[in-house]
This record gives structure tokens, sequence and C-alpha cells, in this order.
């Protein structure tokens, strides 16, 4: 138990202690208002105020926690303890910038609620993040700032405070696959597969139609890789979570016909021995009938309730798609991170409760922020296979030092060595080697 002095209660103050102490450092803290309480008080102290207590960690606060409303900040970045941080204040005191209200910052995406310069999706861009901009975008600087504090408070309170020595957590893996694409060539109706044959001769490309030929007549699909896949989990002992795009088709959404037995008969084997959920269409990020439409089909071939959601190209807004996901009774989202970049996106890599900032309250709708997409590796960083390793393997060794969650997003068909994915196949493999080597 951690005593924590400041002159005002807030609603953000409350929500950013709780993920900071609950959930990274795990243990509880008390607000406090009552001065005397606090200084009488034998347990460790930080003092979030301006005013010197002796004997207490002190943070300098700034207006940010304490307001309710969305302003555009000016922030400088400087370095403490050779990690990135912002919002300074007293170098004279134990910690020299608002560790809580840069948490609060980044953890709620307060720059997203800002206007910013969309991409053609939509989009927030990693480049115009506060993170990309200023070079930390590759470290869960939340967490890192946690674990200096943690040490700070073990120097301080020594007797009895072994649980402040480091992060105690325990390092853990999230596999989560998206089926944009169930099969490359089968199932996908007479127009489809006409149409597509018809583009592929105009464009001289005949491997291809060969394929596509060979594959209707009972070859193995080349996006059919759940079997190596279901073998490579098992391997490793893990449990890994699907998401299935079942929007109309258009020119983003080209997964099969909703009615098609293949697919619904695919979606309820994996359902069947594994966890899967929803992947909201391009089309459903703005329109609420049709994403409940999209959640009735999905839950009516489901042998489990739909409580996971992660939005088809990433398409998110705030606070707009999570409340429309609350609306469905979503429990788990998976959307937070970067098309373009890998990286943390709100500086951490713990999960953690969505907070409203419109409505200024924490919701029940947890966010796992995931840090590596197989889509930015190949399509838009431009990586070999080696070098997309390497940067898979940077990002995994932040997170552990911090005994963090760990969430990788990969497709089925990056694993098909077809088309661009060719000689992609074993990313996969080689990222699960670098997670699970002793």
């Amino acid at each position: 138990m951690i005593q924590i002095y400041t002159h005002k209660i807030s609603t953000r103050l409350e929500y950013i202690l709780g993920f900071l102490f609950r959930d990274i450092l795990g243990t509880d803290f008390k607000l406090l208002i009552d001065k005397n309480e606090f200084v009488s008080s034998d347990l460790p102290k930080i003092n979030y105020s301006d005013e010197k207590i002796e004997g207490a960690v002190q943070i300098v606060p700034i207006d940010l926690l304490f307001e309710s409303s969305i302003l555009q900040k000016k922030i400088e970045i400087c370095e403490w303890e050779n990690h990135k941080v912002f919002f300074q204040t007293s170098m004279n005191s134990d910690i020299p910038f608002d560790l809580f209200a840069a948490s609060f910052y980044l953890v709620s995406r307060y720059e997203e609620y800002l206007p910013f310069s969309a991409d053609q999706h939509g989009r927030f861009e990693a480049n115009q993040s506060l993170a990309g901009e200023n070079g930390f975008l590759y470290d869960p600087v939340v967490d890192q700032w946690m674990c200096k504090l943690s040490g700070l408070l073990k120097e301080k309170f020594p007797a009895g405070q072994a649980g402040f020595e480091t992060c105690t957590r325990k390092f853990k893996y999230i596999s989560t696959i998206d089926i944009d694409n169930a099969y490359a060539y089968l199932y996908k109706g007479t127009v489809r597969t006409i149409g597509a044959a018809m583009r592929d001769l105009l464009k001289l490309d005949f491997n291809e139609n060969i394929k596509r030929f060979q594959a209707i007549t009972g070859e193995k699909d080349p996006f059919d890789t759940y079997g190596y896949l279901d073998a490579l989990h098992k391997q490793y002992g893990i449990q890994p979570l699907w998401f299935f795009l079942v929007g109309n088709y258009n020119a983003y959404d080209k997964n099969l016909p909703l009615d098609n037995e293949a697919f619904q008969e695919l979606i309820k084997e994996i359902s069947d021995v594994a966890e899967i959920g929803i992947h909201p269409s391009y089309e459903s990020n703005k329109d609420f009938d049709q994403l409940k439409k999209e959640f009735d089909y999905l839950s009516g071939i489901s042998s489990k309730p739909i409580i996971r959601s992660r939005q088809h190209f990433l398409r998110l807004l705030f606070s707009e798609t999570y409340q429309n996901l609350l609306k469905l009774g979503i429990k788990e989202d998976y959307t937070l991170g970067y098309a373009t970049d890998v990286g943390f996106r709100a500086g951490t890599c713990t999960p953690f409760n969505f907070y409203d900032l419109y409505n200024e309250k924490e919701t029940g709708l947890k966010i796992y922020p995931f840090q590596v997409m197989d889509v930015t590796l190949n399509q838009y960083l431009k990586l070999n296979v080696d070098e997309a390793v390497e940067r898979i393997g940077n990002i995994i060794q932040k997170v552990k030092e911090v005994n963090g969650t760990f969430v990788s997003l990969w497709h089925n068909e990056s694993l098909s060595d077809h088309g661009y994915w060719k000689g992609w196949e074993p990313v996969y493999k080689r990222m699960l080697e670098i997670i699970f080597e002793k």
C-alpha cells in the first residue's frame, strides 16, 4: 500500500494511479488530501503537490489531471534516467516531471482527440505522434518510468518493501491472427473467380491463373495456413486469438461470401478450439447498424460469446469506435497500434481500461495494445526477413525488460509464401523462438 498526497482528487488522477500502481506495479494505493494523516503514516509516501513534505517521494503536478477539458499542450522533451520524458516541473523534486500526467497523456491517447491530419483511411499516423516525432515510439516509456519510480520507493522505504525493487510481474505473450481473406482462390463465387482470372490474363499473369486452377481442382489453397499455425501454437503452448472479417464485399473488405458453408465451417472449427473475435469491416467504423449486423452474424456462428474486437485496417476514431464496441458488449479491443510503424502507440505494453475523455470516465473496455504487425514490416517499412526479425527482437526485448505484455498481429496469408509474402513464412516462427528463448 502506498499513500499519495494531493491537493485535489479527480477522476483523471484516480484512473491513472489505478493503472500505474495496480496494473503495472501490482500494489494498491490510497489518495489523501489530509496532510496531517499523510505525514503521520508509516507507509511509503508520494507527495503529488508543489509543497515540500519531508520523508516522501515528490512529484510536482501540472494542471492536466485536474482539468476537465481537452486542450492543446505545449510539450518539450528532455531526458531523465536515460529515458525521454515531458511535462517537466521542478529539478529539485525526486522526479523532475509530472510522471502521472505524462502517463495519462499517452495512455488516454489525449493527442488523438486533438485535430490531426488523417491518412487516406482516416487514421492517426505514427509519424505525427508525440512518441514518433521525438524518438521514443520504440520504448514502453510508461512502464519504464514506473520501474524507475519503483526503485526510488525501494531506496526511500527499504524496510519490508521488497515489492518496489523492480516490476515484479511476469512477461506475457498474446498471439492474434486476423482472417481478412480466408482463402486465396477457393469459395469466392463464380463472378469473383471469373473476374479475377480475366484480370490476371490481361496482366499476362499466367502463373496466378495456374495456381488458381490448381487450388480449385484440389491442391491446397495458399492462404490455408491454419494447420501449420495450429501445429506451431501447440509446439509453444500458445492459445491465439482469431479475428474474423465478416463484412460485405467491397474495395477494402474482401473475405468470402457470408453464406458460404466452407467459410462458416472454418469459423465454427476455430471457435470450437480457440477464442475468436470480430474484425469489424472497413465501412462499419462509422456505421453502428453495419457493425451490429456483423456482430450478430459472427455471434450466430460462434460457439462462444463474442467479447473481443479489432478494427479492419486499424481504423480507430476516439472515442466513437470504442463507444460503439461498448454498446455491443465488447470487453476487449486489440486495435491500438500503428499500421505504418512498430512500437508502443500508448507508451505502454500493459493492457488498460479505455478512458473516455469526452465523458471524463473510465470504461469497462480493456485495451490490449499490439506492438508488431506483419503488414507493417513487409509493406510499410519494406524490411527484408532478417531486418524484420531484428526489429521484432528489439521490441520483444524492451517488453521483457519491464515484464510487460507483448502482442503480435499476424494474418493467415502472411505465412502462405505467396505473392508479396514470398519468403516470409519463417518470420512468425522466428518470432516465437525469440519470445520463448531461455
